[in-house]
């Protein structure tokens, strides 16, 4: 029942009716990685959120407030 710091990229994409639709989400290894990953997509996707949060993956408790790492484009207000 340890705590981890988890590396997430997420992107987002057009739904229906223009609202932002989330693309599964990706784990990364440390913080540079998940920087390098969202910078690449960021043209590519209407919005990108590279974010660290601490976890318990055992229970799958994870902290509600993120760090934000690495932000572009549109993005739910969470992120803002």
């Amino acid at each position: 029942m340890a705590s981890e710091t988890v590396y997430i990229l997420q992107t987002y994409v057009a739904g229906r009716g223009g609202a932002l639709k989330a693309e599964p989400q990706v784990g990364c290894k440390d913080a540079e990685e998940a920087r390098r990953k969202a910078e690449r997509l960021a043209p590519l996707r209407l919005g990108v959120v590279a974010f660290s949060v601490s976890a318990d993956t055992e229970l799958g408790d994870y902290d509600e407030t993120p760090t934000i790492i690495f932000k572009a484009g549109q993005l739910p207000e969470m992120f803002d």
